[in-house]
């Protein structure tokens, strides 16, 4: 197993990875994870990655605000792929709309 620790300069304060971050990531466990699809998708792989993550965060434990009301990384990241709605149930059903529109497209 690779031990992998995130440096706070890796993380975006705006949610998800820098780029530096992703490198990084990349390097020590020769993953080859990309930057978010922030717009709706023009590409059949773009329908395919967005709606995996918000069906993957959507799906998640933990809440989008914290006691103190500020947005947590769960959120954050949420936003940096470009969701703005409101609860995570909505993330998942935006999501598999995504993933039904990518298997109809590649048939």
């Amino acid at each position: 197993m690779i031990k992998f620790a995130l440096r706070k300069s890796d993380k975006n304060p705006k949610g998800g990875l820098t780029s530096s971050g992703r490198t990084r990531y990349n390097r020590a466990t020769g993953s080859n994870l990309r930057p978010p699809v922030k717009d709706r998708p023009n590409r059949l792989s773009e329908y395919r990655r967005k709606g995996s993550f918000l069906v993957r965060m959507g799906s998640s434990q933990g809440r989008l605000y914290d006691d103190k009301g500020r947005k947590t990384r769960l959120k954050l990241s949420l936003e940096a792929w470009g969701y703005k709605g409101k609860s995570k149930t909505e993330a998942v059903a935006l999501g598999r709309r995504y993933l039904r529109a990518y298997q109809n497209k590649k048939k």
